[in-house]
């Protein structure tokens, strides 16, 4: 569905994502884990328009094998390629059901906007009890819950989440990685950018390995679940 030939994304004289090609099948949960700074975030971030690249290609089979790269951020979530940022990046002073509106600002189907807040409600039943709520008034739980559920409002086909664990208590990380897995079972494709490794490996059926900008290794996530290398790296020995 998506595939990622030979990115490369430089911060002035950086060379922050190196060659970089990923495959995002269709209903599939991809995870991309690595060190702070190994180029995870500046990956998604051109993906989604919102850093400019030096060369590659993001090649989206939903927008007729468009190369999103050539397109603009409000083109690219119109095509069904959407980002839920690291941060979270709600509207404070909007109410929840507000923020979720804002979500929806592509579209104009009015009956399908209203059933997706409903749907979002069924999915975070503590949005629905504080939708009247200014966002800046949740916990940081919450407002990763609001965050994810703005995303959705765009009704995309690929959604890219930029560590949705970050800042969250144990607790919480559970419920995030178990909301990722009910919205993918629910036919969404999801691109996953977490430093939380055990947890992006349980749940991803294929993943990405990046080191200083490259990818290092890849392979099923529960294979890498069990990879030496991986475990010393990234999962405390």
């Amino acid at each position: 569905m998506l595939k990622i030939k030979n990115l490369n994304v430089y911060y002035g004289g950086i060379h922050a994502v190196k060659d970089v090609s990923i495959h995002v099948p269709e209903g599939k949960i991809v995870t991309l884990i690595g060190a702070n700074g190994a180029g995870k975030s500046s990956t998604i971030r051109a993906i989604s328009g919102l850093l400019k690249h030096t060369s590659g290609e993001v090649v989206y089979n939903g927008a007729g094998n468009a190369n999103l790269l050539k397109k603009t951020p409000e083109e690219i979530v119109r095509s069904g390629v959407v980002m839920c940022p690291e941060g979270r990046r709600i509207l404070p002073h909007l109410t929840v059901e507000e923020n979720l509106r804002l979500g929806a600002y592509i579209r104009t189907d009015k009956d399908g906007v209203e059933k997706d807040i409903d749907w979002v409600y069924e999915l975070f039943p503590r949005l629905k009890e504080r939708s009247w709520q200014k966002g800046g008034t949740l916990s940081g739980g919450e407002q990763q819950m609001l965050a994810v559920g703005r995303a959705l409002m765009s009704r995309p086909n690929v959604i890219m989440l930029d560590e949705p664990s970050l800042g969250l208590a144990p607790l919480l990380v559970r419920e995030v990685f178990d909301i990722i897995e009910e919205i993918n079972a629910q036919g969404k494709t999801v691109l996953l950018v977490e430093q939380n490794a055990f947890a992006a490996l349980k749940i991803a059926h294929y993943a990405y390995v990046l080191e200083v900008g490259a990818v290092s290794l890849e392979g099923p996530g529960q294979e890498l679940l069990a990879d030496p290398r991986v475990k010393e790296a990234y999962l405390g020995g």
